[in-house]
């Protein structure tokens, strides 16, 4: 089935719109959840004041995990590697003072479904990724939102913008360029400061058994590796992606996300290689990280978009962990807001 046809599908199916939360439900208080068969409720969402966990049914039997708070205009935030939704933890709060947020796990990360990557690693597929967190926003009443992605997640929003145009108002692209365009241009310096790329899509079960060996030391010099500020993701944060990232089936699904970013993801993007992005999309990346020093980013996505914006923060790659104040500023510059 088609993209379009997917959306036009939940649209009228059994992702049917709900009413939307009332003006009570601001950034402090308890976010009441909305009534709906798909949506399962499990409490407070640890290290995001005032957000509620919970479980959204996304067909196919894909549960995605999401934090949700809010009231305003449906804002989507989408993780990147190898964090989860607690990413934005440190902006998530006060956004939820101007949006309706819902800050989800990617599927195969977090606490997120981890299905079998099928036939060419296609259950990973940003396609797919994509139709999961569509599904997700229209179990909330959302047809069309605004995205904010991160690493992976900026991937999957980037796949959405070109998939689901009906459903994305606005999109922000942090620390990308496209995921073809990277590959088109790999070079030396590329392979060695992004090694994982290479390393991550070698065929299982070799690189799941490399990372099982010392789980924590490859996360924390991952991290610590792209952060450049200091700091940036403490100790409580990072414990917390490690209890994800100490499951095998995480470790497992995350490579076959990348093994999809070689494989089908690039079947996709040669498809649509004419296709422009119709929505306005912000990119921001880290003037002292890989994608800052190797490419010119707005010139890049003015060949993938139709109107791009943006500029580089003084930082590495997580720019919402390492400038969360800036990077506040620019979504609530970009994004129409209550």
């Amino acid at each position: 089935m088609s993209p379009s046809a997917l959306f036009g599908l939940r649209r009228t199916g059994r992702y049917c719109a709900v009413p939307a939360p009332g003006p009570s439900c601001g950034a402090a208080e308890e976010f009441p959840l909305p009534d709906h068969p798909d949506i399962k409720p499990l409490g407070p969402a640890p290290l995001m004041p005032g957000f509620q966990l919970c479980d959204v049914a996304a067909g196919d039997g894909i549960t995605i995990r999401a934090a949700v708070a809010g009231d305003g205009p449906p804002l989507l935030l989408l993780h990147g590697h190898p964090q989860t939704h607690v990413t934005w933890r440190k902006i998530a709060p006060e956004l939820a003072k101007h949006f309706t947020v819902i800050a989800a796990d990617l599927r195969g990360y977090g606490d997120s479904s981890k299905p079998d990557g099928g036939d060419r690693h296609i259950a990973y597929s940003k396609r797919a990724m994509a139709g999961d967190m569509v599904a997700v926003m229209q179990a909330f009443g959302h047809r069309r939102f605004g995205v904010v992605g991160h690493d992976r997640g900026a991937r999957v929003a980037h796949r959405m913008a070109l998939d689901f145009p009906d459903a994305v108002s606005k999109l922000a692209l942090f620390d990308i360029v496209a995921t073809a365009t990277m590959y088109a241009l790999t070079n030396k310096e590329f392979a060695t400061r992004y090694f994982w790329w290479f390393f991550l899509i070698q065929p299982a079960p070799f690189p799941e058994r490399m990372i099982g060996a010392d789980p924590e030391y490859f996360l924390r010099k991952h991290v610590e590796g792209q952060n450049k500020v200091a700091g940036a993701t403490e100790a409580a944060a990072f414990a917390e992606y490690l209890r994800c990232y100490s499951d095998p089936a995480t470790r497992h699904a995350i490579c076959e996300d990348y093994r999809a970013a070689a494989t089908i993801d690039l079947d996709h993007d040669a498809a649509d290689a004419e296709a422009r992005i119709q929505a306005p999309l912000l990119a921001l990346w880290g003037g002292q990280g890989t994608v800052g020093a190797l490419y010119d980013v707005i010139a890049l996505w003015r060949e993938k978009a139709l109107q791009v914006e943006g500029r580089a923060l003084d930082c590495g790659h997580t720019l919402q962990e390492e400038r969360p104040a800036e990077t506040l500023q620019e979504i609530l510059s970009f994004f129409p807001r209550r």
